[in-house]
């Protein structure tokens, strides 16, 4: 556990040096942590694919750390320096660039324009990581969140610009068929369904009396 420790107290003081809001800071990572921990046991437990216990360290770091070298926040090739500063006492050098590796090509922009990487051995524990994430996505208050705190968008603004961003994106992640596990097909109906109700309960919100 110490590992662990250590390692969000990491994302905390990159999230400080580098004004990293509260969208892409530590709950982030521990959202898709968890997520990539799902995924990861329903791999193993029930499609058997056991090879991935021996990447779990890897998995499970590149998760948490994934947005510290975000080209939103800093300047990617500094944030790789201070992970691989970070890390180089803690993980292996095969470990510490196979998690760079995953880190810099997961992102659902550098997918889509540029494909799946090749990772060789390593390419079921890239997809864990990157769907982890993708999941993560279908949080509409995250979404907004970002606007309003890296955008300096008013309430409203927020809403308006996130509703279209899933519209136009996180609504679509299954059909642009951005999914490989079995696990990430089926979780991402129920948050699909979850993303609706929660855009449709802010629209009422908006529309109250009450806040007017």
């Amino acid at each position: 556990m110490q590992l662990l420790t250590n390692i969000f107290n990491f994302v905390l003081a990159m999230s400080s040096r580098h004004f990293i809001d509260e969208s892409h800071g530590l709950m982030h990572s521990m959202n898709v942590l968890n997520f990539a921990h799902e995924i990861y046991n329903d791999e193993i437990f029930n499609y058997n694919k056991t090879f991935l216990i021996e990447q779990e360290r890897i998995i499970y770091v590149s998760s948490i750390i994934h947005d510290l070298c975000d080209r939103k926040y800093i300047n990617e090739n500094e944030g790789l320096e201070e992970i691989q500063y970070f890390l180089n006492d803690k993980l292996s050098k095969e470990e510490i660039n196979t998690v760079k590796n995953i880190i810099t090509t997961m992102s659902y922009s550098k997918v889509k324009k540029n494909g799946y990487p090749i990772l060789g051995t390593y390419q079921h524990a890239y997809h864990i990581v990157r769907e982890a994430d993708l999941l993560s996505a279908y949080d509409f208050d995250r979404c907004m969140l970002y606007k309003i705190r890296k955008d300096n968008y008013n309430f409203t603004e927020a809403y308006n610009d996130a509703r279209n961003l899933f519209y136009d994106r996180v609504l679509k992640h299954k059909e642009d068929d951005l999914f490989v596990t079995n696990y990430s097909k089926r979780k991402s109906l129920e948050l699909h369904s979850q993303s609706l109700n929660r855009i449709n309960n802010w629209y009422r919100i908006t529309k109250s009396n009450a806040l007017k």
